[in-house]
């Protein structure tokens, strides 16, 4: 025979205190494991530059980016390309006696380091023209002791291609504004990425001032390296812990920057090309603007991939989005499965109670 609990004014409050007890439980445990969830990145600088791209050069991985794959005129920044190919090919302390057929080629409007006919460069001598100067005499040199300009051509080619660097196509080895030329903001951080793994890579790009040729003599000079953002210069306030890599200019490329920066064992490498707004100084303070988001965003990045995967790849972004699309915005957070399990778990204990706070409450009625 069915037993019938008569309704009974403190059961109804005993039922009611344990459901507001579960509540509060289920309520306070979900958000306590939610707020342990690693904090977003903040959302990426609006710039006027065409293209840019920003990438943890420990990792590889693209925290942002404008357009990364738009083809574009690469000036100077191609002589990182350069420097990747032929750099393992010639010895450092190789001595050569410029000649007039070294120079012959260079194009008129270049920029130049001031190699002069007659006198000897070690090769190392003829980096830093490259590095410092942005010596086209300099580099049209150093591919004819690579065996000539065709060859140093294809080799480039080949070595755009063997780090994936399937935006660039190659038409000269200075960067000098070529006919069917052009690079990515993206293929342009790949290259330096690859060049840090070589110790002259990474010496040349990071150095300030240099005497050249460095044994002296009656034509020697000193030069010092163009790019405002590493020595400080027209009015461009040097930027902490950069280490590199390579500024360029040209009518149709604008101007153009690869540069890296390194706090606290993290590197940073940042892309420009071709701000639209201001001044020949804006892609330095556009890069500074890039490579402060990157070293508040990488670690965050770090951590969330530490706790899981809750964002999509930044790289499959970037190549969806729009060129004139930033950074997309981070999706939001779930609760872990641990904090789902606990609160379930205290819901359990809580509905547990119930048919014991119901008797003693019957039996004091009673």
């Amino acid at each position: 025979m069915a037993t019938f609990l008569r309704s009974h004014p403190r059961t109804a409050k005993a039922v009611a205190a344990s459901g507001l007890c579960t509540a509060l439980t289920l309520g306070a445990v979900a958000p306590a494991f939610a707020a342990a969830s690693p904090p977003r990145p903040p959302a990426a600088p609006s710039l006027s530059a065409l293209s840019w791209e920003v990438m943890d050069a420990g990792t590889g991985e693209v925290l942002a980016a404008k357009a990364p794959h738009r083809r574009l005129p690469p000036a100077s920044t191609l002589k990182t390309l350069f420097a990747l190919t032929v750099l393992p090919r010639l010895r450092q302390d190789l001595v050569h006696r410029a000649s007039y057929a070294d120079l012959s080629d260079v194009a008129e409007g270049s920029s130049m380091v001031g190699v002069d006919e007659g006198t000897r460069y070690t090769v190392a001598d003829l980096w830093r023209g490259v590095f410092l100067s942005s010596g086209n005499d300099a580099v049209n040199t150093l591919a004819r002791l690579n065996g000539g300009l065709p060859r140093t051509l294809a080799q480039m080619q080949d070595t755009a291609r063997r780090i994936g660097a399937r935006d660039t196509r190659v038409r000269s080895a200075d960067g000098f504004d070529t006919p069917g030329q052009y690079s990515s903001a993206h293929d342009l951080a790949l290259i330096a990425r690859e060049g840090f793994k070589n110790p002259d890579f990474r010496r040349y790009m990071g150095t300030k001032w240099a005497q050249f040729p460095a044994a002296g003599g009656p034509h020697a000079f000193g030069i010092q390296n163009t790019n405002r953002l590493l020595v400080g210069s027209h009015g461009v306030e040097p930027y902490r812990g950069l280490i590199g890599v390579k500024n360029g200019y040209t009518s149709q490329a604008g101007n153009t920057l690869v540069s890296a920066a390194t706090r606290k064992g993290r590197t940073v490498l940042v892309t420009v090309m071709n701000p639209q707004d201001g001044d020949s100084n804006t892609v330095y303070e556009e890069s500074r603007e890039l490579l402060d988001w990157g070293f508040v965003a990488a670690p965050l990045r770090a951590r969330a991939a530490v706790a899981g995967p809750q964002h999509p790849s930044a790289h499959r972004r970037a190549e969806a989005a729009a060129p004139s699309a930033a950074a997309p915005a981070q999706e939001a957070h779930q609760p872990s499965g641990l904090g789902r399990h606990l609160g379930a778990a205290a819901a359990l204990l809580a509905l547990a109670g119930v048919p014991l706070l119901l008797r003693r409450r019957l039996r004091k009625g009673r």
